[in-house]
C-alpha cells in the first residue's frame, strides 16, 4: 500500500470532495457522534475553511485513495507566548485502519507546528475511545495538568444557538 499526504487546498474541487467523504464517514461512526453531515456542511465547509487563515488540513491517500484527514487551528498559548496547534479531527477511514496513518498525518503536522515555532499540538479525545487514545500516547500525547494535585484537564462546551 502506498501512502501519500498531501496540504489540503480548501479551494481545490477534489481535496473538498475527499475531506467531505472522510468527515461524513467519521461523523456516522458513534465516536463522531453516529449522524452524518448536514447539508449546509457539505455545501460550506470548504470554502469557510479557505477563509481562515489560521486553519489547515492534510490528507492521506491509500492507493490513491482518501484514507485520513487531520484538521488543524493555529492558536496561541499565553503561558508560553507562543503559537500551538489545536488538531480539531483525526479520521481515519475504518478500511484503512491498522496502517499507521494516523501516525504519518500526526508527523506531517508535527513537522508543520514546528516550522510555526508552536510550543505544543493539543487534541481532544473521547473517554471511551481507547484505540485513538491508544495512538496519541504512542505519539508522545498526554493527558494535561498544571500540578497533579489538581487534576488533568476536561474538555467542555457549551452550545450556541444559531
Amino acid at each position: 500500500m502506498t501512502i501519500a499526504l498531501e496540504n489540503v487546498d480548501f479551494t481545490d474541487p477534489k481535496h473538498d470532495k475527499d475531506m467531505l467523504f472522510l468527515l461524513d464517514h467519521y461523523a456516522k461512526d458513534p465516536m463522531g457522534g453516529g449522524k452524518p453531515l448536514t447539508e449546509n456542511v457539505k455545501e460550506n465547509l470548504a470554502k469557510a475553511l479557505s477563509q481562515l487563515p489560521h486553519a489547515f488540513a492534510v490528507i492521506a491517500y491509500a492507493d490513491a485513495k482518501p484514507a485520513g484527514l487531520i484538521t488543524c487551528f493555529e492558536g496561541f498559548s499565553t503561558f508560553a507566548c507562543k503559537p500551538l496547534i489545536s488538531i480539531h479531527d483525526i479520521i481515519v477511514h475504518a478500511s484503512f485502519r491498522g496502517h499507521g496513518i494516523s501516525q504519518k498525518l500526526l508527523e506531517a503536522v508535527e513537522r508543520i507546528a514546528q516550522g510555526k515555532t508552536c510550543c505544543k499540538m493539543t487534541l481532544e479525545v473521547l473517554e471511551g475511545n481507547e484505540v485513538a487514545k491508544n495512538a496519541y500516547r504512542k505519539f508522545g500525547f498526554e493527558g494535561y495538568e498544571l500540578d497533579p494535585k489538581m487534576g488533568k484537564a476536561e474538555f467542555w462546551e457549551k452550545a450556541l444557538e444559531s
